[in-house]
């Protein structure tokens, strides 16, 4: 079974352990797709990565099915914290997520001359031009999306509501708890800054 060696590969590079079960659980839906397609690991083209796209991007995600009837439905906002609840299917961030997975899993077999030459996932050359070999400080030329690849949505930062702030910081029982709160919204640093 190809998977074995490369999320051993995974573990030995020292990810965390959360890491390899998200690219285990991105390769078992690329290879359910691959067996329902009948398709050997290694024959899989574009064809099969873009039936895999078009797929996530109708399927219903099964993380998202609640029990409770008096659940928030998905996608909805919380009417308290302005946060919105996820949607019913699959964010274009996990699919772009699950086919950067399937893109390192055939990258890992090429490497070792064990797999296809061919990637499945169409690779950006334009994106390997503009970030390759730049200083880090430098701008980056922008570049257009691959094929396959969603569009993220951009959305404001969060922020907490003036009556969840002020609930908040009623809370706050002394007034040193109160000034380090006041001087940690206020200056805009990190949390791991202001400890520091």
């Amino acid at each position: 079974m190809p998977v074995v060696p490369y999320l051993r590969g995974l573990i030995l590079d020292d990810n965390r352990p959360l890491t390899s079960k998200s690219y285990a659980h991105d390769l078992l839906r690329w290879y359910r797709l691959l067996w329902f397609l009948d398709v050997p690991w290694d024959r899989a083209t574009e064809a099969d990565a873009s039936a895999l796209v078009g797929w996530l991007r109708i399927a219903p995600n099964p993380q998202r099915r609640r029990s409770n009837p008096d659940s928030p439905r998905p996608g909805s906002v919380n009417p308290r914290t302005g946060k919105p609840y996820l949607r019913a299917g699959y964010a274009p961030s996990t699919i772009n997520h699950c086919l950067t997975v399937v893109s390192s899993f055939y990258a890992y077999h090429r490497h070792y001359n064990r797999g296809p030459l061919v990637d499945p996932v169409p690779e950006s050359l334009a994106m390997r031009r503009a970030l390759a070999h730049r200083a880090p400080d430098s701008e980056v030329r922008p570049f257009r999306r691959t094929r396959l690849r969603q569009k993220g949505r951009r959305s404001d930062p969060r922020s907490i509501p003036d009556v969840m702030w002020d609930e908040f910081f009623a809370a706050l029982t002394c007034d040193r708890d109160r000034a380090a709160v006041l001087r940690y919204v206020s200056s805009g640093s990190r949390g791991s800054e202001l400890l520091g």
